[in-house]
């Protein structure tokens, strides 16, 4: 089970965007996954007139390491971290540390 799926909102704890804030827009893989808004880079791009696309310096969005990034306490109003808690039918659901409460899914 996955700590962190798309749609949460998650808060930056390690490298240059620390502090920023943004929604998981999806996982590359296992163990990395877009943030909108975070580790933004500029990006050549070609012209393409079959796709449409102009060229010139575009702002991309590029993978993060989940490691960098908390899940977001909006009661807390600050990271905090996930654990699993087996509910009494048998499923698995996601609290946040601090409080227990559940996370709702996005």
């Amino acid at each position: 089970m996955n700590k962190i799926r798309k749609g949460d909102e998650v808060i930056v704890i390690a490298g240059r965007d620390k502090g920023k804030r943004g929604k998981v827009v999806l996982r590359s893989d296992e163990e990395r996954l877009v943030v909108e808004g975070v580790n933004l880079v500029k990006k050549h791009a070609k012209p393409n007139p079959m796709k449409g696309i102009t060229g010139g310096i575009i702002d991309k969005t590029m993978p993060i390491h989940q490691s960098n990034v908390a899940i977001y306490n909006p009661a807390a109003g600050k990271a905090d971290r996930v654990g699993i808690k087996v509910l009494a039918d048998g499923k698995k659901v996601r609290v946040f540390k601090s409080s227990g409460e559940e996370i709702k899914a996005a």
